[in-house]
């Protein structure tokens, strides 16, 4: 079962939730078949347990395979892919299996 503090995003809700925002955005890009993310994803969620009621952080996942446009887009060309966003503008990118402590690292970076 999904976590319901990770914001699960599509093509149609991207823009509203992600680029029209002026939250910090810790966006997963992933897909069904990756190894590496399905290791990530109890870390993502572990991750949206802690920070999922703050205010100003999202904890958000897309589909590279249901949602590629955005995955064009953002030229993601390695899953899993973590971009972090501050007022709706890319921030910084994390490429490949990462540790909680890293991405919790430069979550606070960017509040």
């Amino acid at each position: 079962m999904a976590n319901e503090k990770v914001k699960q995003l599509t093509e149609e809700t991207f823009e509203a939730e992600i680029m029209n925002s002026n939250k910090i955005s810790m966006v997963d890009f992933w897909a069904d078949w990756c190894g590496p993310c399905k290791m990530m994803g109890p870390v993502i969620d572990n991750l949206a347990e802690k920070y999922g009621n703050k205010e100003n952080i999202v904890i958000g996942k897309i589909n590279v395979d249901e949602n590629p446009s955005i995955a064009r887009k953002f030229r993601v060309m390695s899953i899993p892919t973590m971009l972090f966003f501050k007022d709706g503008k890319e921030v910084e990118r994390l490429i490949g299996v990462q540790d909680i402590d890293v991405l919790e690292a430069h979550l606070e970076a960017n509040s």
